[in-house]
Order: structure tokens, then C-alpha cells, then sequence
């Protein structure tokens, strides 16, 4: 099989999409392939750059600057900010399209961006391309915590109607790039059957499923003593489910209840001294770290008792596989792309529905039945390593890419 020129690019911040990118990067260049990776100047350079692995090229990102718009006509201030940053983020994907066009590369191995999910680059190509997206911008097409697109509650009057339209247009304006932007890639690659089936309801168009993968090196046991504390991973927005894992604690009896310890990369729309005040109310033990050290964080997982997952909607999780590789089962939610990763009884146990006393009576059970603990955890690992190493993960990256050229009548 030929070896490929690839060119990546990516606007991604910290976090579990980032890793899977540097996964993927580093096996494709352990496959012999030449990968150069391009991205905007305001992403994280400090975390997992991928300047550390092969030549990155880092281009501006200038959105143009405009005057306050008074506070009544905030809508309109909105709408502006959004052009503007439509605009630069188009600017920016022609500089890189344009460098890579004139490169001689074989492929493009586009990922998310941060402001618009699915970039514009595509619009620019002159090489084949490769879209790979966690979700569609998901905001636009779920109702967590309420639906956009809902009309003011009562009856509005026109006036009021017609402001709240206006107020949207900002919203309307980043769907709209996202959709078109979407369609331009010869193929969209997904992390589960369940963002599958979302970019189809988002988008309309099809999309192929190209798991991902954990690096088993890098996550293993630390083989230390069994702690009794849950462990929660993710930032602290809504849809994380931080406070779900605090009810659900909250409902177990105070002999068995374990501490709750909350780990993430960013802080988001959940404050922590909410949370904090939350699980003082409900006797729960709670503590929150932000940006912890990768050695430390392997530690916390391989001494949890298990981890608590209550993310909702979660595309695929990263975060479930990585405890299961340090040897922690997981308590999760059947729902989302989390039913395709956590096997009930193999490596976890999922509950039914995201009823607080549902999950604490799954997280129950495993309290209870040391012997079902312990099966847990010595066949957690064990399906990590024979379902969902990065290795495994990275040839599936390249065959959808050889592929793609073939389908495309280039390169094979």
C-alpha cells in the first residue's frame, strides 16, 4: 500500500476530541505516512500541539472589530459578531486551502472547529477531503436546556414575535455556514452510530461511523489500592451532568455513599460553588480539580471505585474507555453513543433512564456486590484491548482514506 501525503487541519480545543486527533496523527505517521497539520492562531498550543509530532502551521484568525451596538439592538450586535467571524474563519481556511492545494498532498483530514463544528476549508480544496465530526453544533438541534427555536411562552404580540426572530438571526447565520460548509467534504467520518444517526437529522446527508480509539500505553492500571470515590470527567457544562451524578450520590445511604471527585479541562455554563452548595445540601462528599497533570489524572481513574458518567447525549465518550483502560468500570446512561462502548456486566453497568434514584440504585447494586465489583473491574481493561485501542483505530482511519481517494478516482 502506497504511503500518503496528509494534510490535517483542526481548531479544536482541550479535551477528549483533541486527544483522539493526536492519536490518529501519531498513528498515521507511524504507518509511514507524512502528515503536516494546519489550525487558527487562537487554538491551545499548550495542549497535545500537534507541532510535537509533525510541521504545524498556525495562520491568523482576525475577525474585523466593530463599535458596541447600543443595548436594546443587542440582537443586531449578535448578528454582526457572527458575520464577522464567518468571514475570518473563511479567510483563514482559504490561507490553509491555498498552501495545501500548492503542497501535493494526497488527502485532507479536516476536524471540528470550535465556532462553526464543521469547518469551511472544503469550500477552497483542490485535494480530496475527509471531515471527521464528533456532532453536529448541538445548541441548534436538541432541546438541552430549551429548544432555540420555540416561540416566547403566552401570546408574544408581533412585536415581541418579530424581536425574538431578530434575536435568532445570529443563530440562523451559524447554521447556515454550518450545513453548507458540511456538504462540500467527500465524506463525513462519525465516532458512533448515534452521531451518525444526528448529523443525518441535522444535516440530511450520510456519514460513516470510524470509531475511535484509547492508547492502552498511556492509560493502564497504576495497580494502587481501590479508594472509595466516584469519579466524574468532563467539563462542567449542563449536559455533563455534574449535578445528576450529585443527586444521584446524594441517595446513597450515608455508609455507602461514596465522595464524588469531578475532574475536567474548562470550567463551563455550571459554577462550582453551585455545585458545591449542591452537594453539601445532599451529604455528598465533593471535590472539583480543573487541569490536572496527565499523570495524576491516570492515578485518580485506576483508584476510583468506578466512574460516574451522566453526560447527556454523549456522541461516543472517550472518557468511559479511558477509565476502563486504567481498570475502573463505569456507571453510565443508555443513551447516546455511550450504549455502543459500555457492555452491561463486561465493562459497566448503564442505567435505564437519568432519573437521580435510577442511577443510585445502578451505582447501588455494584456498592453492594463486591464479587460483581470485581469482575467489573478485571474485565474492563480486557475490552479496552480488544475492542478500542488507538492502533485498531488509526487502520480504520486509513482505510476510510484510501478510500475515499479511490471513490474519489484518485490516488490508491
Amino acid at each position: 500500500m502506497k504511503k500518503l501525503r496528509i494534510a490535517v487541519w483542526h481548531n479544536l480545543p482541550s479535551g477528549g476530541a483533541k486527544r483522539a486527533l493526536w492519536g490518529h496523527v501519531a498513528g498515521l505517521i507511524r504507518l509511514g505516512h507524512q502528515v503536516e497539520s494546519w489550525c487558527p492562531e487562537m487554538v491551545d498550543k499548550k495542549y497535545l500541539p500537534l507541532g510535537e509530532l509533525c510541521r504545524e502551521h498556525i495562520l491568523p484568525f482576525q475577525p474585523a472589530t466593530y463599535k458596541k451596538a447600543p443595548k436594546f439592538f443587542g440582537w443586531v450586535a449578535d448578528a454582526r459578531h457572527v458575520k464577522n467571524r464567518i468571514a475570518a474563519m473563511r479567510a483563514h481556511c482559504s490561507a490553509a486551502a491555498a498552501e495545501i492545494n500548492a503542497g501535493n498532498f494526497d488527502i485532507v483530514f479536516a476536524n471540528s472547529c470550535v465556532d462553526l463544528l464543521a469547518p469551511s476549508l472544503a469550500r477552497f480544496l483542490k485535494v480530496p477531503s475527509v471531515l471527521y465530526l464528533g456532532e453536529p453544533n448541538r445548541r441548534f438541534y436538541e432541546a438541552l436546556e430549551e429548544s432555540p427555536w420555540a416561540a416566547p411562552t403566552g401570546d408574544p404580540g408581533l412585536v415581541r414575535l418579530t424581536l425574538n426572530s431578530m434575536k435568532g438571526q445570529h443563530r440562523r447565520l451559524l447554521m447556515r455556514e454550518e450545513l453548507d460548509n458540511a456538504g462540500r467534504y467527500d465524506r463525513i467520518l462519525v465516532n458512533s452510530f448515534y452521531s451518525r444517526e444526528s448529523i443525518l437529522r441535522a444535516y440530511g446527508l450520510e456519514s460513516e461511523v470510524c470509531y475511535l480509539g484509547i492508547d492502552t500505553d498511556f492509560f493502564q492500571p497504576t495497580n494502587e489500592p481501590v479508594e472509595k470515590y466516584v469519579i466524574g470527567l468532563g467539563s462542567l457544562h449542563r449536559h455533563k451532568g455534574a449535578k445528576l451524578a450529585i443527586q444521584a450520590l446524594g441517595l446513597i445511604p450515608a455508609a455507602q455513599r461514596p465522595k464524588l471527585l469531578w475532574i475536567g479541562n474548562i470550567t463551563g455554563n455550571v459554577s462550582t460553588a453551585e455545585l458545591t452548595e449542591m452537594a453539601k445540601k445532599s451529604g455528598v462528599e465533593f471535590e472539583i480539580k480543573i487541569m490536572v497533570k496527565d499523570a495524576e489524572l491516570i492515578s485518580y481513574l485506576s483508584r476510583a471505585t468506578a466512574m460516574i458518567y451522566t453526560s447527556r447525549l454523549e456522541p461516543f465518550g472517550l472518557a468511559p474507555l479511558e477509565a476502563n483502560a486504567c481498570g475502573t468500570p463505569v456507571i453510565g446512561l443508555a443513551e447516546g453513543g455511550v450504549r455502543e462502548s459500555i457492555v452491561p456486566g463486561e465493562n459497566g453497568l448503564l442505567a435505564a433512564n437519568a432519573r437521580p434514584e435510577t442511577v443510585a440504585a445502578t451505582l447501588k447494586k455494584m456498592i453492594e456486590d463486591p464479587v460483581l465489583a470485581a469482575q467489573l473491574r478485571s474485565r474492563s481493561r480486557k475490552a479496552v484491548l480488544s475492542r478500542w485501542k488507538t492502533s485498531t483505530a488509526v487502520e480504520r482511519l486509513e482505510a476510510a482514506l484510501f478510500d475515499v481517494l479511490a471513490s474519489t478516482g484518485h490516488r490508491k
